[in-house]
């Protein structure tokens, strides 16, 4: 598979479809499951609280992992993305209750590079707060 955005079509500031990514306790257990992450700050409320968490708390990881999400669904292929980084800045704090959290992704084309790449700045938000900085990618496009 190759990405489905062309390098030429694209210019700095270019804005990929921003996308919201709901998390709840159930999903905080399948990707505990799936990651073997069984840190109890990310299931069990009175030990997240007893280490002075607000409350239970995302896997920085899964956090990281949906961010990028918007990114590999502009490009159309995940292997596009040669490379990614981020700076956990805040944890998005999850609620006991049927609706858990949102974590609100943007990004856009920050800058053009050699050979068909771009590098693209990430922005994901929960609760109002910044919970990633410095989250960029470089993705390779047709």
């Amino acid at each position: 598979m190759t990405a489905k955005i062309a390098y030429d079509e694209v210019e700095v500031g270019t804005e990929l479809p921003a996308q919201t990514f709901p998390v709840t306790r159930a999903t905080l257990v399948q990707y505990a499951g799936a990651s073997g992450d069984f840190n109890p700050i990310h299931w069990n409320e009175k030990f997240a609280v007893e280490v002075g968490l607000p409350d239970v708390i995302a896997h920085g990881m899964f956090t990281m992992a949906e961010a990028i999400r918007v990114v590999t669904d502009w490009a159309g292929d995940p292997a596009a993305v040669v490379e990614y980084g981020v700076r956990f800045t805040k944890p998005v704090v999850v609620p006991n209750d049927d609706t858990g959290a949102l974590i609100e992704v943007s990004a856009k084309v920050a800058a053009k590079l050699d050979d068909q790449q771009v590098r693209v700045d990430i922005t994901a938000m929960s609760a109002g707060q910044k919970v990633l900085g410095m989250s960029r990618a470089v993705v390779r496009l047709a």
